[in-house]
């Protein structure tokens, strides 16, 4: 890296409700989603999206945002069960892009090189 190249990547998100075992009790339906990019998470316009799942996705997706390595279960698991046990709900976690990003964009925390 050189003094002047403060570019990271970070994967676009979707996340979509999928059917599980059992009926889905909470308040989300089957196809139901919500896009991440970088730290910005949009919805479809008039779909809602119930605050306890996503309690529970959020400690997750800046993960499944950075390269990960093949064999890392952060790379292969892709869906998580609803938080609610009573229902079957389960969101599936898509990478659908990379998204290039600038240190000095996103923080006023100065990079500091390996070996400064």
């Amino acid at each position: 890296m050189t003094e002047t190249d403060d570019t990271f990547e970070l994967y676009d998100l979707r996340v979509e409700v999928v059917a599980g075992e059992g009926e889905m009790v909470c308040n989300h339906k089957e196809g139901d989603y919500f896009e991440l990019s970088g730290e910005n998470l949009s919805l479809p316009p008039g779909q809602t999206f119930p605050i306890y799942p996503l309690a529970a996705l959020l400690p997750l997706l800046p993960a499944k945002q950075r390269s990960t390595d093949s064999r890392d279960w952060m790379t292969t698991d892709t869906e998580v069960a609803c938080p609610d046990p009573n229902c079957g709900a389960r969101f599936r976690i898509i990478r659908t892009g990379r998204r290039t990003f600038r240190h000095s964009e996103v923080t006023r925390v100065p990079l500091v090189e390996e070996g400064d």
